[in-house]
């Protein structure tokens, strides 16, 4: 063995051990613009999600994701979603600059989904927000849906006086829940 060979396997044997590189902060306002262009279009933003009291009245939930449990199985007919009160979905990811979910066919289940009941609950990882709309366009997961939105909140509509309405056609309110990919209750 060489010299050269013998310090590097002393150096190796003698390494101290690994240790996870420490949390370093991005200092950006990713998050806080999200929820602020979301509430500027009329969305909901809350940090922990309790269906029961959020939607006290709810008689019908429907859910496409394991964290949320709902009272009813998703049906495959849309019809059928005619008297869902809240249905609840998870967005592949979020941006900042509209304050919009990006939820595709693989995300709804079902597409009218979206659109039928009287509430949509839209979880989203916190981690997933993108900044603006160039960042959203070039997801990956835009290549494989077949059909996708990008979601802002309810529907509105201002009549000649403007006065604003929202929720008149479509969904009456959209709340984002704040919840981790890995996150199950």
């Amino acid at each position: 063995m060489s010299a050269r060979d013998e310090i590097l396997a002393r150096v190796r044997r003698n390494l101290p051990p690994a240790v996870n590189l420490p949390e370093v902060p991005l200092f950006d306002t990713l998050a806080h613009d999200f929820k602020t262009n979301l509430e500027r279009m009329g969305g909901v933003f809350v940090s922990s999600l309790d269906i029961r009291k959020t939607f006290p009245n709810a008689r019908v939930i429907v859910s496409t994701v394991p964290e949320v449990k709902g009272n009813r199985p998703l049906p495959s007919d849309p019809k059928e979603l005619e008297d869902v009160d809240v249905a609840v979905v998870r967005a592949r990811f979020g941006v900042a600059e509209t304050g919009s979910v990006w939820l595709s066919e693989a995300e709804y289940k079902v597409n009218a989904i979206g659109f039928l009941p009287q509430h949509l609950v839209v979880l989203l990882d916190m981690k997933a927000i993108v900044p603006n709309l160039h960042h959203a366009y070039r997801h990956p997961a835009f290549r494989h849906a077949r059909y996708a939105v990008l979601m802002t909140g309810p529907s509105a509509t201002a009549d000649i006086e403007g006065i604003l309405v929202r929720g008149a056609q479509g969904i009456r309110s959209m709340t984002v829940a704040a919840c981790p990919e890995s996150e199950t209750s």
